[in-house]
């Protein structure tokens, strides 16, 4: 299935998209959980990332996840039914990220890299990024 935008996944695919997003936006507000899985669905459409949503997710790059909770294991907690409306709702266009290829959070990174990107737009507590 395709919307024009983007390609559904399979459910396996979709169950991790809303397992990252659930462990990265649990308790952000519901519009930055959609931002959340939008950015993941803007670097699968991206030529300078991998092109599945497991690629895009499991991704190291020079030894860094992109993701922390990949990192630290969360990503492997069961989502909840609104991380899973949040996926449903990027996956069907909706995109507060504004086109957005990453997130962070600032009080919880050093990492200078992402504070030098481009700011699209602050969510809660996360500043997504081109």
């Amino acid at each position: 299935l395709h919307n024009g935008r983007h390609s559904f996944p399979t459910r396996r695919s979709s169950d991790l998209l809303a397992r990252l997003v659930h462990s990265e936006a649990a308790g952000e507000p519901y519009i930055g959980m959609v931002a959340v899985a939008a950015s993941v669905l803007n670097r699968v459409a991206s030529p300078q990332y991998p092109n599945t949503l497991t690629g895009v997710i499991y991704q190291v790059t020079n030894g860094h996840y992109q993701y922390s909770p990949v990192l630290d294991g969360r990503i492997n907690l069961p989502a909840n039914q609104t991380s899973y409306q949040a996926v449903y709702d990027a996956l069907s266009g909706w995109d507060p990220s504004y086109n957005a290829l990453g997130f962070y959070n600032p009080r919880k990174t050093s990492n200078q890299w992402v504070r030098q990107q481009p700011v699209t737009t602050v969510i809660g507590n996360h500043v997504f990024f081109r």
